[in-house]
């Protein structure tokens, strides 16, 4: 752009902003406030809805990932989910890939604590318990700290779940009564075991916490009748976002013997959902900030009346009608860009603060429908950004026709002017 040019928007700029910080009226005052106030609610609003729902879908993401690792491997036809040294040796050798482990669910029935008619669980077998730093926050009990076995002595450990631990009211060490739920001869049966308590852990996701119980592999594969339909390998990766290419070299390595899927495949119409609410409650919540532009236009509107003999001397000084309406529509930018700014600002701070002492929590109840025991609010660039531009870029619409309308006044008549 040639100095000329760039001379030309600087007093362009310059004549906006001495209208927007000069001495005004009342009824000028007046507009531009309401025209902040409603810009600033309707950003805050929308920021904070952002903020939410990529809050709610990450923190879903992240503990579905946690509680079933983010590449699944189901055994064909019902066989042994154990790999062969070499396959497993192989996928560990995979780009990104942090763990391969064989687990194995079942279902039954813990009885202890103050759950004396007991309570229904889902169980988890695993090889170690220190597969179980991968859920969140775990505390062992002592005789259980080292991260081995949960089978040691002929005593079996259980590590439950925070919500579950709660409801069962069982001491540390404390003996209950697992009863698993298996076949013998191709028919139900169960199994009774004593346990001792061994350690909690809690995800932040509600079904894992509230029905959880993690206790050694082999020692459930007994219990549940050598029964091994339902054993799985699952594959651990340090970046979850590229499982589907990660899945991929998966299948590679175990060809057709096991049905390979991942975390997004499982659970893709949920994030699919969550990703099409995300979008329309941003047009819905934009309409705040629609009906907020009028405001800013009516301050324009209000500018153009009360600036009559300005809008003359600069016309008859030689700006031309273009110049003019430049001036108006940066004026209603500027006063949109003050809203925009500042509601992002509050709609940031307040998404922080709800998130950092965890303002709005549930119940176990609502928890267990909503999947997480409190919500989280994260503030990401990309939403940051949309706000800002819909913001912009509907106060530019808006404060075209007063801007259109400023630029056609004639100088001998805006001079006239009272």
């Amino acid at each position: 752009m040639s100095q000329k040019g760039r001379t030309s928007v600087s007093l362009l700029w310059s004549i906006a902003w001495r209208f927007l910080r000069g001495r005004q009226s009342q009824l000028l005052n007046g507009t531009a406030r309401a025209a902040l106030i409603a810009t600033l609610l309707g950003v805050t609003a929308m920021v904070i809805a952002m903020a939410l729902m990529t809050g709610y879908r990450e923190d879903l993401r992240r503990k579905l990932v946690r509680g079933n690792a983010a590449i699944i491997a189901y055994p064909m036809f019902g066989s042994d989910a154990t790999l062969e040294e070499d396959d497993r040796m192989a996928l560990a050798a995979l780009p990104g890939v942090t763990d391969v482990r064989t687990v194995i669910y079942g279902q039954g029935a813990l009885v202890g604590g103050r759950a004396l008619d007991g309570l229904e669980v889902t169980l988890r077998g695993v090889d170690q318990s220190a597969t179980l730093l991968d859920l969140g926050v775990v505390e062992f009990f002592p005789d259980f700290s080292d991260g081995e076995s949960l089978l040691r002595d002929g005593r079996l450990g259980v590590v439950l779940g925070s919500e579950l631990a709660k409801r069962l009211a069982a001491e540390p060490g404390e003996t209950l009564r697992l009863m698993v739920l298996g076949l013998h001869q191709g028919q139900p049966r169960f199994r009774y075991r004593s346990v001792e308590l061994a350690g909690t852990f809690t995800t932040g996701f509600s079904e894992f916490d509230q029905a959880w119980v993690v206790t050694d592999r082999d020692e459930l594969t007994r219990l549940a009748g050598g029964e091994t339909g339902s054993s799985l390998v699952e594959i651990a990766l340090e970046d979850p976002d590229r499982a589907d290419v990660v899945a991929n070299e998966v299948r590679a390595v175990l060809e057709s013997e096991y049905l390979v899927t991942h975390w997004r495949d499982l659970n893709r119409e949920l994030f699919t959902a969550l990703k099409v609410q995300q979008i329309a409650l941003f047009f819905v919540l934009g309409l705040i900030v629609l009906v907020s532009t009028f405001n800013v236009a009516s301050s324009l509107v209000v500018l153009v009346r009360e600036k009559m003999r300005d809008i003359g001397s600069l016309a008859a000084i030689g700006l031309s009608p273009g110049d003019l309406r430049s001036v108006f529509l940066l004026y209603g930018l500027g006063l949109g860009a003050v809203g925009t700014l500042a509601g992002i600002g509050l709609g940031a701070s307040a998404s922080w603060v709800l998130t950092h002492f965890e303002l709005i929590r549930f119940e176990p109840e609502l928890a267990a429908i909503y999947f997480i025991s409190s919500v989280p609010f994260r503030i990401e660039l990309q939403d940051i950004l949309a706000v800002a531009l819909f913001s912009l870029t509907v106060t530019v619409v808006a404060c075209w026709v007063p801007a259109r309308r400023a630029a056609t006044i004639l100088p001998a008549t805006a001079l006239r002017y009272e």
